[in-house]
């Protein structure tokens, strides 16, 4: 029986929903989602198996202009992912017509593998502005299938699924048909704590934060887990921690109950605050943190 297998890579600008896509099409919730631009940062792979196909769908962060070493780092993730396609899902939203690297989307235009553009968040605008944003991306990315979707909705997203499969190369898989991503175990309990902090605090801080999980001790019916939240200042130590430890307990039993979820038993988890001054401008302490793909 013809097998077909495949790296699907989904790039785009930041938060135009590539991860609420990519978790929609591997049916798990892999990558975290909020508000905020840059909630992702590294390059996360969620795998679909089936007796006839592997698709190996992979997250990647929002295309900047890097203002500092993480951000680098981030946009190599992209520039690998650009690489290694063999389907290239480039995602916009409606009323998006700026690219933020002008570089990379020359490549996107100019690549010989398929491009898939999906222009997301259609429930959010008009018919007419619809049917003039397809016609945009039509003519601004003519070597791509275009598709409207809402990620969040998943309206269309199975028609975007079918035409995935249909566009696969030929051959064996590149995991085990067992295995659902790349990532260990400790890294979802560090971008779930980083998700809460993201969603529970404002300006400069959540972008400030590197989470390590030192600990994980996986029981028959717990799993006990001790995690360390990495900060650039005294100052913002104290805001991570709040008013008698009241804001860091609030990130502490959100990520708890999440990941009971997700590890389907009892979780455990002490958070601790510490100081790592200019962590994102040291390269050093970003590969410890597995940015650097060296």
């Amino acid at each position: 029986m013809m097998h077909k297998a495949g790296f699907v890579n989904i790039i785009g600008n930041p938060n135009v929903g590539k991860s609420t896509l990519m978790n929609a099409l591997v049916g798990e919730k892999l990558s975290i989602i909020t508000p905020k631009a840059q909630t992702t940062r590294h390059r996360i792979l969620g795998i679909v198996n089936h007796e006839e196909y592997q698709i190996v769908f992979s997250d990647t962060p929002g295309i900047i202009k890097p203002a500092y070493e993480l951000q680098a780092s981030m946009m190599d993730f992209v520039k690998s992912a650009l690489d290694d396609a063999d389907i290239l899902i480039y995602m916009v939203e409606v009323g998006e017509t700026a690219q933020k690297n002008e570089a990379f989307f020359n490549k996107i235009i100019n690549s010989k593998i398929p491009v898939i553009l999906l222009l997301n968040k259609i429930d959010k605008s008009s018919q007419e502005e619809v049917a003039e944003k397809i016609a945009y991306w039509r003519e601004k990315v003519p070597n791509s299938f275009v598709y409207i979707i809402s990620a969040l909705e998943k309206f269309n997203v199975d028609t975007v699924f079918y035409k995935i499969i249909e566009l696969l190369p030929e051959g064996p898989p590149y995991y085990p048909k067992d295995q659902l991503t790349d990532k260990p175990e400790r890294f979802f309990v560090n971008e779930k704590i980083r998700e809460k902090i993201l969603m529970h605090y404002k300006k400069e801080i959540p972008y400030s934060v590197e989470v390590e999980t030192e600990s994980f001790i996986e029981e028959e019916t717990i799993v006990r887990i001790r995690s360390v939240i990495m900060v650039e200042r005294d100052t913002q130590k104290g805001i991570i921690i709040g008013h008698k430890g009241t804001a860091i307990k609030r990130v502490g039993a959100e990520a708890r109950k999440d990941l009971e979820r997700f590890f389907m038993k009892k979780v455990f988890i002490e958070l601790y605050v510490k100081v790592n001054k200019d962590w994102r401008s040291d390269k050093n302490q970003l590969k410890r943190f597995g940015y650097d793909q060296s």
